[in-house]
């Protein structure tokens, strides 16, 4: 590993656990990221992927207690049954929908211009959300029927198109179906292990070839950067949108949008 690649991986896991939990998609923040730091090909790619699981296990250390207790009493306590069923729910329509059209969505939506629009229509559609300002009818993510998470799962396929944002998508669906902004945002976290888990190792199996042992240490120190950083963004963004609205995310990423088509218009870079 050579100082220039731990200095990308440093960069990148900061990126990832930054905006991965965020409704402003961390896919198009690592694209640009990754150009900017000269780390791209096949192999940036998979470390791209691998240092999601960081962020997935920061998550899962900050909520260790409530899924021990669901793992521990599932077989005996409703609520546990509600909250696992809840999280089947919202991960199926996705991950049903993502595996069939896996190749389509990598041949044809990963463009510049594609993630470009993305950014800008999710960003524009955060902002009419947030002026309609939906009623708050659940303000515990226990009290999540399931026709609700089946709903946040139906919004959570517009995710497969890059730009849009998992976080956007599942917090932004939580919220106009009348969860509250801290509601929705927790239970996005909670629908993120199963949802990212499983879209990391669906795209790793087909990766792994492309790695060797001389990459632990990169990926390791990636893994770790993400980890960590997610861990400050989870607690944070529970914090902040207990007292403030989704506009300033929206306005960022409309501002990030109409940005990356600018240096595609200059071919500064490509998603190819």
């Amino acid at each position: 590993m050579t100082p220039a690649e731990l200095g990308a991986a440093v960069a990148l896991g900061i990126v990832e656990g930054l905006t991965e939990f965020l409704p402003i998609s961390s896919t198009g923040h690592l694209i640009v990221a990754s150009h900017w730091l000269g780390f791209v090909g096949e192999r940036a790619k998979t470390f791209q992927i691998f240092i999601q699981l960081g962020a997935i296990l920061a998550v899962v250390w900050l909520y260790r207690a409530r899924f021990l207790s669901v793992a521990r009493t599932l077989a005996r306590e409703p609520a546990s049954r509600r909250f696992a069923t809840n999280l089947l729910l919202g991960f199926a329509p996705a991950a049903i929908v993502g595996a069939s059209s896996y190749h389509i969505i990598k041949a044809h939506l990963f463009t510049p211009v594609v993630v470009a629009a993305a950014f800008i229509a999710g960003g524009i559609l955060i902002l009419l959300i947030e002026r309609w300002r939906p009623v708050a009818t659940v303000t515990d993510a226990a009290d999540i029927e399931p026709r609700r998470a089946l709903g946040i799962g139906l919004a959570q396929i517009l995710a497969l198109v890059p730009g849009i944002s998992r976080s956007g998508a599942t917090i932004m669906g939580g919220y106009v179906l009348g969860l509250s902004r801290t509601t929705a945002t927790e239970f996005s976290f909670f629908l993120a292990v199963p949802v990212m888990a499983a879209a990391v190792a669906f795209d790793l199996v087909r990766s792994l070839h492309l790695l060797n042992a001389g990459d632990i240490p990169l990926f390791a120190v990636g893994f770790l950067v993400s980890f960590l950083s997610a861990l400050v963004v989870i607690r944070s963004l529970l914090r902040y949108v207990a007292h403030h609205s989704f506009a300033v995310f929206a306005w960022y990423r409309i501002a990030f949008g109409l940005f990356l088509l600018w240096v595609t218009r200059r071919d500064f870079f490509t998603l190819g």
